[in-house]
């Protein structure tokens, strides 16, 4: 039995990708133009993500506008000035509004997963936005003839088929990407915000068979752009004992940057179900030093010390460009980071006597 280890899921983009984006918005390239460079820049991430020697792949969210609006390409009813997401270092990262109903997603994730396909057999990892996310598109002042409740229906029918497409696509696992849930207890102490944001994702969760969820994880962390998080001021003990009421096989968990693991980990070994996995961070993308594999190894060997082997896997802290415009991490470092997680995990296991 080896130790599972999995890829959060974005690679900062090529420059080329970049400027072509830009320019497509200028309107001085074709749509054609657009098309040659993402296709380039997937061909090219999925390469080097099997070069790493990585068992599970992503796509690199190589086409998403970021990890948290790419439903929303397309939409018209939509405006600007959403919730707005602040960041330690002073930059601010702004939602749209919703302004009529009802509320449908202009792009799925299955999309993405079939395009990566076209260069790939290696089993592909799914990130997915999680329902309380986007349930922040929602005006606090109401829409006229389109209440709450309605939205709400009509969010969660949308998330679950987000879901549900990425596994019949063929996604070896789906990701649900949570990185609002420690902010919430920034904007609300007492929690209820947290709370009424696990009951809203339960109800998307619930729409499927128990062992479907075994396949679907939560990713959380205290976010990650421009080298700079929105909540790791945040205490992690006051967000993990509600975040295990999610109804998940899965959880990827921030740790390689957390200050005191071994006090989170002990935690962790009190609320992890006999069903569950626990994936954990040996990667910080924030950090630009790139880890050994004996620095992986010796945190996956930490962590075994603390959890059940047979429950236990790895991953990075966080995605390495959540939004395509993060050109804090150097692709050549990301790459360099995953290939440093997939020898450290496996020395690990083979100190373990489990590889």
């Amino acid at each position: 039995m080896a130790i599972p280890t999995e890829p959060i899921g974005s690679i900062p983009r090529p420059p080329a990708l970049i400027e072509t984006k830009v320019a497509f918005h200028n309107k001085k390239v074709s749509s054609e133009a657009l098309e040659a460079a993402n296709a380039e820049a997937l061909r090219d991430t999925i390469q080097r993500f099997e070069q790493t020697g990585s068992p599970i792949i992503t796509d690199g969210e190589q086409t998403k506008p970021s990890f948290a609006t790419y439903p929303l390409s397309g939409l018209t009813n939509l405006a600007p000035d959403g919730v707005e997401i602040p960041f330690a270092d002073g930059h601010v990262r702004q939602l749209p509004r919703l302004t009529a109903g009802p509320f449908r997603y202009g792009v799925h994730a299955a999309g993405y997963l079939e395009a990566a396909r076209h260069y790939t057999r290696s089993p592909i990892k799914q990130a997915v936005i999680s329902a309380s996310a986007l349930s922040l598109l929602y005006p606090s002042t109401g829409i006229p003839g389109y209440p709450r409740e309605e939205f709400i229906a009509d969010l969660i029918d949308e998330a679950v088929a987000d879901i549900r497409g990425a596994l019949q696509a063929g996604a070896a696992s789906v990701q649900i990407d949570f990185t609002e849930a420690r902010l919430s207890l920034k904007l609300d102490p007492s929690a209820g915000l947290l709370r009424s944001f696990i009951a809203l994702n339960n109800q998307v969760l619930e729409r499927f068979t128990s062992e479907e969820r075994l396949r679907i994880g939560v990713h959380v962390c205290p976010g990650g752009d421009h080298d700079s998080t929105h909540s790791a001021d945040v205490d992690y003990s006051k967000l993990l004992p509600d975040l295990f009421q999610l109804n998940v096989g899965r959880f990827y968990l921030q740790m390689a940057s957390e200050p005191n693991r071994k006090r989170i980990l002990q935690l962790v070994s009190q609320l992890l179900q006999p069903n569950q996995t626990i994936f954990i961070g040996v990667i910080d993308p924030i950090d630009p030093k790139i880890e050994t594999p004996v620095q992986v190894r010796d945190r996956v060997l930490e962590a075994a010390s603390i959890l059940p082997i047979a429950q236990l896997g790895t991953t990075d802290d966080c995605g390495f460009a959540p939004f395509a415009d993060d050109t804090s991490t150097a692709r050549d470092t990301a790459f360099s980071k995953i290939q440093a997680r997939v020898e450290g995990t496996a020395l690990a296991a083979h100190e373990l006597g489990i590889a």
